[in-house]
């Protein structure tokens, strides 16, 4: 695997929109190329060398590249976007959209990322390290597609309205989420380890959510089931008892699921 290393230089106040920097893009480029790339600054297009410096060497296909990011990229958007095959990693935070529309390889954030991280994906592998923001895995404004496959991890907290029309896949959150996790499902599986404030899996019609944590509030539009023990789904197995429950009733013939860890939800039942 060869690898390109980019070092931020100064992130302006002004975000940068970089949804060339894939490996799709890179492969096969000498560095000289690659410096002419062109991203957006603002309303101007600029080589990538106004912002990175660029080092290292390009496989000849997207799946021989790996684009090491050595900085702290905070200011930076769209890494990764669209991209079908090979490797990033980004030692520090990212800006919105990493990770957008990618249908395959796999992208490393160390640190932090902004909102929409993951949206549309549809294979790959994206994991953050830190916390992310609003409507991770979820689908753009005006769209009722969303992430329709690949596995999308946070290690840290997420904001609201996470996995929005969510179709297939698989979105674990270790931390905690904010409101209206799940909002919209219509497919796939949402696991969040930590607690959510409230409204998990508004309007949901299909697939399976699992809160390890509390749910401090809980919606009336979904059907009680009983408890359920050492489940698996979509092939993740899960250790414990949990409360089931069916809906969002809000939607006729919906058959979504959610699953609460009994140890922590019981002030949820009917």
């Amino acid at each position: 695997m060869s690898e390109i290393i980019l070092i931020p230089k100064e992130q302006p106040e002004v975000p940068i929109e970089a949804n060339t920097i894939t490996p799709d893009e890179f492969a096969g480029k000498s560095i000289e190329e690659i410096e002419k790339i062109i991203i957006w600054h603002g309303n101007t297009e600029v080589p990538l060398a106004d912002f990175f410096e660029v080092s290292g060497k390009s496989g000849v296909t997207a799946a021989d590249t790996t684009i090491i990011i050595d900085g702290d990229a905070f200011n930076t958007k769209r890494i990764g976007q669209g991209m079908t095959d090979g490797e990033i990693i980004v030692n520090g935070n990212v800006n919105m959209y990493v990770g957008a529309e990618m249908t395959g390889g796999k992208i490393t954030v160390e640190g932090n990322a902004g909102s929409w991280a993951g949206q549309n994906m549809k294979g790959g592998e994206l994991t953050i390290k830190g916390d992310a923001g609003d409507y991770i895995g979820s689908a753009y404004r005006g769209d009722w597609r969303g992430m329709d496959g690949g596995v999308l991890t946070v290690y840290g907290n997420v904001g609201n309205e996470i996995a929005e029309f969510m179709l297939s896949g698989k979105i674990i959150i270790k931390g905690n989420a904010n409101i209206m996790p799940g909002i919209r499902m219509h497919g796939g599986l949402l696991v969040i380890e930590g607690d959510v404030v409230a409204r998990t899996g508004g309007a949901m019609k299909y697939g399976n959510i699992v809160v390890e944590g509390t749910i401090n509030e809980f919606l009336a539009g979904f059907e009680y089931l009983g408890i359920v023990k050492d489940m698996e789904i979509d092939g993740t197995s899960f250790k414990g008892a949990y409360y089931k429950f069916r809906g969002d009733n809000c939607n006729r013939g919906a058959d979504g699921a959610i699953y609460a860890s009994v140890v922590n939800n019981r002030h949820i039942l009917p």
